[in-house]
């Protein structure tokens, strides 16, 4: 099942345009080909297409949690999260223009 999901998001992947257009890779780039390793199993190229994943896949599942759960300590989790989730993207995006 999973791995008929990954092919057809192989398929019917979309291209990016801030690299089209600007010719460097945007932040998220990396995004669709890391859910599509990870369907796949293959978690270490997921972390090495896109560092940010399996962070923001647990800062959303954590968000649908606290929404439905209401958390004690929620809201401060899901902020340390965030700031975490975006200072990879941050740095995963700086080194990529760095390296590239």
């Amino acid at each position: 099942m999973l791995f008929s999901i990954a092919g057809w998001l192989e398929r019917n992947s979309l291209p990016c345009f801030y690299k089209k257009y600007l010719g460097i890779e945007c932040p998220g780039c990396g995004m669709q080909r890391a859910i599509i390793e990870l369907l796949r199993g293959n978690f270490i190229e997921s972390l090495k297409a896109y560092p940010a994943l399996f962070p923001t896949i647990f800062l959303l599942a954590y968000l649908v949690l606290h929404i439905i759960l209401k958390f004690e300590k929620g809201a401060l989790i899901l902020k340390i999260s965030f700031i975490f989730t975006v200072s990879i993207i941050v740095i995963n995006f700086i080194l990529k223009l760095i390296i590239n």
